[in-house]
């Protein structure tokens, strides 16, 4: 038996967390500017608090707190809110221009940063510009640094738009001087305090609701001679009904005999007393926050591009799972019959340092029910806690120790195998128990010829606390649940080392055990199924594995999981040219669900986040609550399927907060590794031992089941 080696390099890239760091930063950013400046509506607004009128519709900061005071007698300020629109803006100043009117438009910064040319024409034409906010968000709902935050990126709009800024801002939804509120006023309050000069309005034409032309003209024109901020719209929907009425409105108070002009002239101020000219840092910060803000307001659905077909493979995935395992069920009894057929087998456990596990894992080899002559070879590959002496000193019949250099568990498989005189090949790691049945079950599909390997149900067999009940799960959901859908399809990706039979003609077809990735027992899965063999799966073959009990050694052996899943991914990568199941089905399958979305998985986590923030949240609650319903759901008739217990489900919805981070951490390290050509060093996890209440111990199994 031939075994491969490779180049080993204990390096581990780091840089690429701080990048990591940065990009989510920059996404999260982008998200937060999107979901701050994405528009809101238009309409009105409930009363809020209790009455408390104003003597006029200009509020500004007196010299004893607000103040506030209306235009004189016979003077009318018409005043636009909402835009500028590009349809109805280009209208309405048309109509001004043509009656010789200035007039003052309360801009909102998305509109303005869309359209700054309409912005800036209104300066050009002599009207007055104010700001109504970014997104049209009523201000006494929002907190204090929002409100604030609205104004001021309204403000670098209409400076990277015209150059300018201005003093004077209405709010949406505002009211006249005398429906004025408790929480208005504390809105006018903050406002006037932070500078601004806040226009209310005296007559509001109501043409939002689109009433008519006529309409529009009487309630918005003149109430006898005071004078009167005329609230108007040039954006925010179908303006049409305006530009017929202006022309009236406008004749209506020349008729009475008023003088119109914008806000700041008709109270007699200078006309640089509300528009001055912006520095060139504001102006700069304003190009800077409107790109920012266009650029961002294509990424949600940039990334749903992305994110949305990969849900929906991943739901069709799940339900193709909870569809088809049922059906393995009964394949599989039919491939096995009544699991009479003893040929000869040979066992074959690969051992460094194991002292903790492995009297467990022979007796329980030693203590299996299997009919057939059971030859069972023990290679230490160099252990130095007295693996092998351990071993010897159980005295069992039938168990060789070969002692070996340590040279990696590939190279420990291929010695033991070279030891080995039987056509039938069991391995399992060193620490891995196995049940009585177990050998009998996972040799019995290699009575077909066209069998190159079985792959065996992995049981986790430390399963206490949160970490091994994680785990547990996992390996029901994930490995065991997965494989039997695989089965169907024929693209087995992976023969688990602690649990695989093999045909040994099947081994010798494609070169033996190699050391070329870290992931052997991937690696020779795929060069079998390469080679023309199938690859079943075999759910009462079930053997006892001691799963990580840190963070620490989690990561570390998912690490190297995914990282040799890569390897042989493209070491591989010909199957696709070749047009197998393998290639056509299984390398992709992979590639999706085991790297692409764990690399998307934390901008989804962002995305769910920014909808609980700024979207629907109940929407979006209710969709996670979905998907944790059908996890829950597949969890548990993956139980049924195992003749497990279904307590451990509580634990599931837990996974989604601090386990599902660490593996999808665990792809973009892997991920990173691979692109980066390193390779990676072997890491021995630390062992202490399956529970007992699991499995009985080792001297319960021998006596129970004694060959």
């Amino acid at each position: 038996m031939k075994v491969r080696a490779a180049r080993v390099l204990a390096r581990r890239p780091s840089a690429h967390w701080g990048l990591l760091a940065v990009l989510l930063l920059c996404l999260i950013a982008a998200l937060t500017l999107d979901g701050l400046t994405r528009g809101g509506g238009t309409g009105t607004r409930a009363l809020r608090g209790s009455p408390a009128p104003l003597p006029g519709s200009v509020v500004y900061q007196g010299s004893e707190g607000i103040g506030a005071r209306g235009l004189p007698d016979r003077t009318a300020a018409l005043t636009f809110d909402d835009g500028p629109d590009p349809r109805w803006t280009p209208q309405v100043l048309d109509v001004l221009k043509r009656e010789q009117v200035h007039a003052t438009f309360f801009v909102t910064g998305e509109a303005a940063s869309r359209h700054p040319e309409l912005v800036r024409r209104m300066l050009a034409e002599g009207h007055e510009i104010g700001l109504h906010t970014w997104t049209h968000s009523e201000l006494a709902s929002l907190p204090a640094w929002r409100a604030r935050l609205e104004l001021s990126l309204t403000q670098l709009a209409v400076a990277r738009a015209t150059g300018h800024t201005t003093a004077l801002m209405r709010p949406p939804y505002s009211s006249t001087p005398d429906a004025v509120s408790t929480e208005d006023r504390r809105v006018l309050r903050r406002a006037s305090d932070d500078g601004y000069v806040v226009v209310l309005s005296d007559r509001d034409g109501q043409d939002w609701r689109r009433p008519g032309v006529a309409e529009i003209v009487r309630t918005a024109g003149p109430d006898g001679g005071r004078g009167a901020v005329v609230l108007l719209h040039d954006g925010g929907g179908d303006r049409a009904q305006t530009v017929a009425a202006l022309p009236g409105v406008i004749a209506a108070y020349r008729t009475e005999g008023f003088a119109l002009s914008t806000v700041s002239s008709g109270l007699g101020l200078a006309p640089t007393a509300a528009v001055r000219p912006a520095g060139r840092f504001m102006v700069a910060e304003g190009h800077a926050i409107v790109t920012a803000a266009h650029l961002s307001r294509w990424l949600p659905g940039s990334v749903n591009l992305l994110v949305l077909p990969l849900a929906a493979l991943m739901l069709l995935r799940t339900v193709l799972v909870l569809g088809l395992a049922g059906r393995h069920v009964r394949v599989s009894t039919r491939r096995v019959g009544t699991g009479d057929w003893a040929p000869p087998v040979s066992v074959v456990v690969p051992a460094y340092n194991e002292a903790v596990g492995i009297e467990a894992s022979i007796r329980s080899l030693a203590a299996s029910t299997y009919a057939g002559e059971l030859e069972i070879v023990v290679v230490d590959d160099g252990s130095t806690d007295g693996t092998a002496d351990l071993v010897e000193s159980l005295a069992l019949p039938g168990v060789l120790v070969v002692r070996r250099v340590n040279g990696g568990k590939a190279a420990a498989l291929a010695t033991g195998i070279e030891q080995t005189s039987h056509e039938l090949l069991v391995l399992l790691d060193g620490d891995t128990v196995f049940e009585p049945e177990t050998i009998r079950w996972v040799v019995q599909p290699l009575r077909d010829p066209k069998v190159g390997a079985v792959s065996g149900n992995i049981k986790v067999g430390n399963r206490h606390g949160l970490l091994g009940r994680w785990q547990h799960l996992e390996y029901v959901m994930g490995f065991n649940l997965d494989r039997r859908v695989q089965d169907l399809f024929g693209f087995i990706a992976t023969v688990p080392g602690a649990c695989g039979a093999f045909r040994r003609e099947a081994l010798d077809a494609v070169g033996g055990m190699s050391l070329d990735t870290l992931a052997e027992d991937t690696d020779i899965t795929m060069a079998i199924s390469r080679a023309g063999y199938q690859v079943v799966y075999e759910e009462r073959a079930r053997a006892w594995t001691e799963a990580p009990l840190t963070m620490r050694d989690l990561w570390r052996q998912r690490y190297r999981w995914a990282y040799g899943t890569l390897q042989c991914v493209w070491k591989h990568r010909g199957a696709m040219r070749e047009r197998s199941t393998l290639g056509l089905i299984g390398i992709p399958y992979v590639l999706t669900v085991q790297v692409l979305v764990a690399l998307l998985s934390p901008v989804v986590d962002i995305f769910a986040a920014y909808g609980l923030l700024f979207g629907d949240a109940q929407q979006v609650l209710l969709v996670w609550g979905g998907f944790q319903l059908l996890g829950i759901v597949s969890a548990g008739y993956a139980l049924r399927l195992d003749g497990e217990s279904l307590r451990p489900l509580w634990v599931l919805p837990l996974q989604q907060f601090v386990y599902r981070q660490l593996m999808y951490l665990v792809i973009i390290q892997s991920v990173v590794a691979a692109l980066a050509g390193l390779h990676l060093p072997w890491h021995k996890l630390e062992r202490t031992g399956l529970d007992a209440e699991v499995l009985g111990s080792p001297a319960e199994i021998a006596v129970a089941h004694p060959r």
